[in-house]
């Protein structure tokens, strides 16, 4: 069991999301867990936001209002971790819903399980309008991962903790460099140092989060969450937490995701073999690599291999290839 400080903070950056936020202050002041302290911090927003965040502030001593020094998500959340006080740390889109228990289930999983574990909860996407097929897929993705508390086998392929529905202890989140990091995506880039850290996984079977899809949703409209941040974060944990130098590298897939990847390689300095299914490729010098076969995996005894093939008609062959050649380490970029 955590001895130690029973509040917990709930750091929050809210940017022009005043058309939500009545509903969502509304689910954190209804928490059946009552000793927390949200850290609300104002990125500038022009609708209305502070106004309506200043209003619950008076009518709360919980709830801490600041504006941001500088500008973004990092920089909010830095602000935030700086005014909590809480020996338990959390985070909330300043869009979304809490379910009522959620704060109360979180946190009787890390009194059970004590310090070195992240818990995480079951999430549900929803929208005003029709939810787009990704945002589902993701989201059954993550539920399932969490289920079965293998949040980190697939960390290649997209950002495996749901930002909004985590919580840790103080000190823990402290250990992995908490929000110091000036790297984005934030949330990926804190997924990969709480793997980094050796947290394990502990997991509310329920969902305990309601996480919000609009079109003007930061997450897609803001450049730093666009595809290429994604794929350089990627790189630079791939070489600082599995990239084995002893052994050879090779990237398979020479479509957009593939050539980006081969890019970051490359600048790196990074050697590496390149292979692809396309047969109008193979042969093509590109970025000084020329692409060669797909059998050329089978003429290696032991190498690591980074998958960048995101064509659904192709999963089929990976999945192939992957139990055909056991003795390589895949990492699917996809």
């Amino acid at each position: 069991m955590i001895k130690t400080n029973q509040t917990i903070s709930i750091l929050m950056p809210v940017k022009n999301t005043a058309q939500f936020l009545v509903e969502c202050l509304a689910s954190i002041l209804q928490q059946t867990f009552r000793d927390w302290e949200l850290i609300a911090i104002d990125d500038y927003s022009t609708d209305g936001s502070y106004q309506i965040l200043s209003g619950y502030a008076k009518q709360d001593a919980r709830i801490k209002l600041f504006k941001n020094k500088q500008q973004g998500i990092i920089a909010a959340l830095q602000l935030a971790y700086q005014h909590s006080s809480g020996g338990f740390i959390t985070r909330m889109d300043s869009d979304d819903i809490m379910e009522l228990d959620k704060l109360q289930l979180m946190f009787n999983q890390l009194q059970l399980k004590g310090s070195g574990y992240i818990v995480v909860g079951l999430v549900n996407y929803f929208s005003a309008d029709k939810l787009g097929e990704g945002y589902l897929n993701y989201a059954n993705w993550l539920n399932k991962l969490t289920l079965s508390e293998s949040n980190f086998d697939d960390i290649y392929k997209e950002c495996p903790i749901p930002s909004p529905c985590w919580m840790i202890g103080r000190n823990d989140f402290e250990a992995c460099g908490g929000f110091s990091s000036e790297v984005y995506p934030e949330d990926y880039d804190l997924a990969f140092r709480f793997r980094k850290a050796k947290f394990k996984i502990a997991v509310v079977r329920k969902v305990i989060h309601q996480w919000r899809d609009y079109e003007t949703r930061t997450s897609r409209t803001d450049a730093n969450y666009a595809d290429n941040r994604f794929s350089a974060l990627k790189i630079m944990h791939f070489l600082d937490q599995d990239y084995n130098s002893t052994l050879p590298l090779v990237l398979w897939g020479a479509g957009k995701k593939g050539k980006k990847i081969a890019q970051l390689l490359t600048d790196r300095g990074v050697a590496f073999k390149w292979v692809c299914n396309n047969t109008n490729k193979i042969g093509h010098n590109i970025y000084g690599s020329v692409l060669q076969e797909l059998l050329v995996l089978s003429t290696i005894a032991k190498a690591q291999v980074i998958v960048a093939v995101s064509s659904p008609k192709y999963l089929d062959e990976v999945a192939q290839v992957s139990n055909q050649n056991k003795a390589h380490q895949f990492f699917y970029f996809f």
